[in-house]
């Protein structure tokens, strides 16, 4: 069994989200920049099996779509096309970021690495990836 890949898709960053090769715990893997990612990929690709990716797809309190969400499906059907073997799947990731700082103050981190966003942006697509797993096991 493959791992599952979560992305936080971003204009600028990205961050990046794994699990371990059971399936079992999410956990931040990095964050790289946008116009990085591809040859990151290809790179972790060549290193690890990969069975699913997950691209956070964001949407208005409304649940309807926003200029994010049509750059995030843009990168999505790259993806897919990229790496036609793997599927992808989009996933909701309203509130992820939020979710995310809550973590880290929770956790007791400084206000200084809470500032970073890169890190944020791990956090955000572990959060993603969680989210995602946990609507797996709810499925029949």
């Amino acid at each position: 069994m493959g791992r599952i890949l979560a992305i936080d898709y971003g204009t600028k960053r990205c961050g990046l989200a794994v699990t371990d090769p059971t399936r079992t715990i999410a956990t931040a893997l990095e964050t790289v920049p946008t116009h990085r990612l591809f040859d990151y990929l290809n790179s972790y690709f060549a290193k690890e099996t990969v069975d699913t990716i997950v691209i956070g797809e964001p949407k208005r309190l409304n649940n309807t779509s926003s200029e994010s969400t049509k750059n995030s499906q843009l990168f999505a059907d790259r993806v897919r096309k990229s790496y036609p073997d793997v599927p992808v799947h989009m996933y909701d990731e309203r509130f992820t970021s939020k979710l995310a700082l809550q973590s880290l103050i929770q956790s007791g981190q400084s206000r200084q690495t809470r500032k970073d966003k890169a890190v944020l942006d791990r956090v955000s697509a572990t959060i993603l990836l969680q989210d995602y797993m946990q609507s797996l096991s709810l499925k029949p």
